[in-house]
């Protein structure tokens, strides 16, 4: 996994990972970072990141939007939700991040993306959570 705030020695390292033929899986930092990323064909998946961001009034501030939902579409590459955030934080950081989870479901859902979850244990209790969230029943399934 990927994990530079760098773009440029993000590019190199899907660069190296690429011509080696392995799985391409990088992590998601603010909106223009995101949108350079999914642009390029090579990635497979993009952990988008929750925490640490500053909300708008109407919007949060969840790392992506309805743009980089269809660029991920016609570029077949996957997005991520990375359950660790929720482990290391407050109570009011849990309702933030849990609310910018929810924002990216509905936004998942809407433009009928791939949704991987990671470290996850997939019980039957974490999966009535991300119904709970809004992930359809087929998506469920899948993970």
């Amino acid at each position: 996994m990927i994990e530079t705030e760098n773009l440029n020695e993000a590019r190199k390292q899907i660069d190296k990972q690429y011509k080696e033929k392995k799985k391409i899986i990088i992590k998601g930092r603010d909106i223009l970072f995101n949108r350079l990323i999914l642009e390029n064909k090579k990635v497979n998946i993009l952990i988008l990141s929750h925490q640490d961001k500053k909300d708008n009034l109407k919007q949060r501030d969840s790392g992506l939007n309805q743009v980089l939902c269809k660029i991920a579409k016609q570029n077949n590459i996957s997005l991520g939700i990375d359950l660790n955030e929720l482990k290391i934080q407050n109570k009011k950081q849990k309702a933030e991040v849990l609310s910018r989870i929810i924002q990216n479901i509905k936004l998942i859902k809407k433009s009928k993306n791939k949704l991987k979850i990671f470290n996850s244990k997939k019980t039957p209790e974490e999966k009535a959570v991300f119904l709970t969230l809004g992930l359809p029943t087929e998506m469920i399934k899948e993970l």
